[in-house]
């Protein structure tokens, strides 16, 4: 294996393609270290459907415009800390031309699919899913004779002062430097490494379930970060949804993600409501429920809904429990019978008759006289079969990361370092404080990848 290149690009997933796609337009020489196996690579972009991105019209995929002061008030209303609003618009600026950049690159298109709830409009949907749009831009990778290592994962990044020289990688599991003119870190968060999360969240972490990647174990990060790099993000922030609980340990992927909650209620193990499940639409609020999933006991949780609703959202991997009484159910899932069957009651006996119940849009259709409200969509749970997904906090990724400039410079308490860029989940903390907007990861992989490979290009070809 050659030990030399232009531009270094740690990470194989939509970011890291991004940036070697954009570095090769500049310089000859681009390797991409990827961690996972062929089979597996791409991080978590594998199970990835849709990237959010502004627009002015429909278009035949898309169903109408979506402006950058919606998209800023979007991210502004999941967003509970103080947003860098420079970068954020930037990126959402940026996003315009996401699709035309991936549309060169043979990435395909489609509407979005029925029971894809509120995301006709904002949201492009890749035809084959995530996995068909990396492999489209990996053939195109190919074609320019971007050089991809697998199974090359990357301990180290060699930094002095404000310049990198390149990184250390594991080659047939011996330590290796390669050297680089510029180096681009697109290798994603800490999510799979459960002793990292322990540190954050206790033992409840081993009760957490891992959407993505096995891979993004956070090497690249915390060398980054004990080599000086700022930091940004709560450690303990991450993109964290309902799961089903029989999802597996690891990388299961959109499949396992549960979208029954807006149309059900959610309850505890003690068969208790615990939050609001029509607080917002579904694509500014799903992300919230891991953590909410995660502080109630034994990170556990129900979503309980009847078949009035049972048609009207993409089902879940697993089929739901199901009974024709609540008793049944109560004793499929292992609920206490009593409690779940007074919250149905009391909750049924709080639902409006007006206005009309309307899944597409916030209906106003809220409950009265509960200490938790469901401000819409609600429904009367009284039409069998009854149905119950059991859920579990699944993390996608973690928002702790680096801190980068609107450059994608990596910054450090020097100044920025001059050769060393970031892209994707490793910096997403910079743009998203806490809440999660539905594709919108995507999108800053996507912005930020095309800015770190073309600053990593300029800088490689002007070095030479």
């Amino acid at each position: 294996m050659k030990t030399k290149a232009d531009v270094i690009v740690v990470g194989g997933g939509n970011a890291g393609l991004c940036a070697a796609l954009t570095a090769r337009r500049l310089v000859d020489d681009v390797l991409v270290l990827e961690s996972a196996p062929i089979d597996m690579r791409g991080g978590n972009t594998r199970h990835t459907r849709n990237i959010r991105h502004i627009h002015a019209g429909g278009d035949g995929v898309l169903t109408g415009s979506y402006t950058e002061e919606e998209l800023w008030e979007d991210l502004v209303k999941v967003s509970d800390e103080a947003i860098d609003e420079d970068i954020a618009r930037m990126v959402i600026r940026e996003s315009e031309s996401v699709p035309g950049f991936m549309a060169q690159h043979g990435v395909h298109w489609q509407a979005s699919l029925k029971g894809t709830l509120h995301l006709s409009r904002t949201n492009r949907f890749f035809l084959g899913g995530g996995k068909a749009m990396l492999n489209a831009l990996y053939a195109s990778a190919g074609s320019k004779k971007i050089d991809v290592r697998y199974e090359t994962p990357v301990t180290d990044i060699l930094v002095e002062g404000r310049r990198a020289s390149g990184v250390v990688a594991l080659i047939d599991g011996e330590p290796t430097e390669l050297h680089a003119r510029s180096v681009v870190v697109a290798s994603g968060g800490f999510e799979a490494n459960k002793a990292w999360l322990r540190e954050n969240w206790g033992e409840a972490a081993d009760r957490f379930v891992i959407r993505g990647s096995p891979f993004n174990m956070g090497g690249p990060l915390k060398a980054l970060l004990e080599r000086g790099a700022l930091s940004v993000g709560n450690p303990k922030g991450a993109h964290a949804i309902s799961v089903d609980a029989r999802a597996p340990d690891f990388d299961g992927g959109i499949v396992t993600r549960i979208d029954s909650v807006p149309l059900s209620i959610m309850v505890n193990k003690a068969g208790q409501r615990f939050s609001d499940e029509g607080a917002d639409l579904w694509p500014r609020r799903y992300a919230s429920w891991g953590h909410l999933i995660a502080a109630q006991d034994d990170q556990i949780a129900y979503s309980i809904f009847d078949s009035q609703v049972n048609n009207l959202f993409i089902p879940g991997l697993y089929p739901p429990y199901q009974a024709e009484t609540l008793d049944g159910l109560a004793q499929q899932a292992g609920l206490p019978r009593d409690a779940l069957e007074r919250t149905v009651r009391q909750f049924n006996a709080s639902v409006p008759t007006d206005p009309p119940f309307d899944h597409g849009r916030l209906d106003g259709r809220s409950t009265t006289g509960l200490d938790i409200p469901k401000s819409n969509w609600a429904l009367r749970i009284d039409s069998p079969p009854f149905y119950a997904y059991p859920l579990r906090c699944g993390i996608t990724f973690t928002y702790l990361g680096v801190k980068v400039d609107a450059e994608a410079h990596l910054q450090t308490d020097q100044g920025r370092v001059h050769n060393l860029f970031a892209a994707g989940e490793i910096m997403s903390g910079n743009v998203l404080t806490a809440g999660y907007l539905a594709g919108f990861g995507l999108t800053i992989g996507a912005v930020f990848g095309r800015i770190a490979g073309s600053g990593a290009g300029r800088f490689a070809s002007s070095s030479s």
